[in-house]
């Protein structure tokens, strides 16, 4: 049931080693509109993250209500990091 899956990491080639001077050649897997569009989601997710926490501060909310803060914070980082590494 293996086989196949090694036969085809076998098939790629040797990986360069750590303390070799061979560049490591990296390939993108989205295009230029994938990455506009993820990079407005993470931009407009940024944007309402900060409105929430504005509002959650003005409004002396309790702790554990900003710790819901990290959902719309963390999709703006996997929306922005994708975009920029093209992946």
């Amino acid at each position: 049931m293996n086989a196949p899956l090694l036969s085809v990491v076998n098939s790629v080639g040797p990986l360069p080693k750590p303390d070799s001077a061979e560049p490591i050649v990296c390939f993108t897997n989205i295009g230029p509109q994938q990455q506009r569009k993820r990079m407005t989601f993470g931009l407009f997710a940024f944007a309402i993250a900060i409105g929430f926490a504005a509002l959650l501060f003005l409004l002396d909310a309790n702790v554990w209500w900003r710790v819901l803060l990290f959902l719309p914070f963390a999709g703006a980082g996997i929306g922005y990091f994708q975009a920029r590494d093209k992946t």
